[in-house]
């Protein structure tokens, strides 16, 4: 799997520090998870949900307002803004095509088709209401 690099660096560097510390759940069997339960296993949705609700908690945020799903239109919104190609938006959350990704998260590419709309005006200016008369 391809990881931003920072998320390649925090990761190694929790499991570095969980090493060291013998921490690492499961570490005696074929399977080291460094996102499992206590007793090393892997987790459930339910096992997600309880523990991002805790993370949202220690930030400070409002649990009720940030789900794992808020996380995904985030997700979707920062790519859109940073001007991801709808494409590669919609492989990247496991969408076959473009449909569902535009229906679900409009809001989330407007930047993207505003930054379409951008492109025609700089290749074809003069067009539209302030344009001047030829000749």
């Amino acid at each position: 799997m391809k990881l931003p690099r920072l998320c390649v660096y925090v990761l190694a560097r929790l499991w570095d520090n969980l090493s060291a510390a013998n921490a690492i759940p499961g570490d005696d069997g074929p399977e080291r998870l460094v996102f499992g339960t206590r007793n090393g296993t892997k987790m459930s949705a339910g096992n997600v949900r309880r523990e991002f609700r805790r993370v949202i908690k220690r930030a400070g945020l409002d649990e009720a307002e940030w789900t794992p799903r808020e996380m995904r239109h985030s997700f979707v919104s920062v790519l859109s803004a940073n001007g991801v190609a709808v494409e590669h938006i919609s492989r990247l959350v496991g969408h076959k095509g473009t449909a569902v990704t535009e229906t679900v998260y409009r809001l989330q590419i407007q930047p993207v088709m505003e930054e379409g709309a951008t492109a025609m005006d700089r290749i074809f200016p003069g067009a539209g209401g302030g344009a001047q008369s030829g000749s």
